[in-house]
């Protein structure tokens, strides 16, 4: 890679139908890191259907039971994202720029961060997080050069990211919209490959 320009920080990557396993099947991730030293990034759009954030505050003891009920509307509502399968145990909360902790929080872009500690999952049950936030457990990484192999070997496309889709649109419907940015048809895609 020749410099800078070439890494796919703050980039979308949309699984091929040939990375069609458990993990990343139909995956959109969104990348929080790449350099010659390895990739990090967050898998967007497969939410954990056994828990809520409402379960991981109480579990997490960050609030009692009872007060669940209290929580602020877009907490009740916030979904737990398998962010991939790395680390599995911990959290990262992807969010808008309008919220940062000092000594916690990595910018990625303009507009997004990346918060990896309690104190965030804390101030979103407070009502006092980010406009936008999105919460994964675990997260996707590659050793130096593997992403770019897989790339390489057409495992994903790649784009520019847009907060709308991770933040505004379901669940279901991100891999969808996400391929559209590219102009690409999910109809249209082959589980194989070729090279003319």
């Amino acid at each position: 890679m020749a410099g800078k320009a070439a890494y796919l920080d703050g980039k979308f990557l949309i699984a091929m139908p040939a990375l069609d396993d458990g993990d990343f099947g139909r995956a959109v991730i969104y990348m929080c890191a790449h350099s010659a030293e390895g990739a990090m990034g967050l898998v967007i759009n497969k939410p954990l259907d056994h828990l809520s954030f409402p379960d991981l505050l109480v579990q997490l003891e960050i609030i009692p039971d009872e007060k669940r009920i209290r929580l602020p509307s877009e907490a009740r509502a916030m979904r737990v994202h398998q962010g991939g399968p790395v680390d599995t145990g911990r959290g990262f909360v992807l969010h808008t720029s309008d919220f940062h902790l000092d000594a916690s929080t990595l910018p990625i872009s303009e507009d997004l961060s990346l918060t990896a500690t309690v104190e965030i999952l804390k101030a979103i049950a407070e009502g006092r997080g980010p406009e936008h936030s999105l919460l994964t457990l675990g997260y996707a990484g590659w050793a130096p050069g593997q992403l770019e192999s897989e790339i390489q070997a057409n495992g994903w496309l790649t784009t520019d990211s847009d907060p709308e889709i991770i933040f505004s649109a379901a669940d279901g419907d991100r891999y969808r919209r996400a391929l559209a940015t590219l102009g690409v048809d999910l109809a249209a895609l082959s589980p194989t490959s070729g090279r003319a």
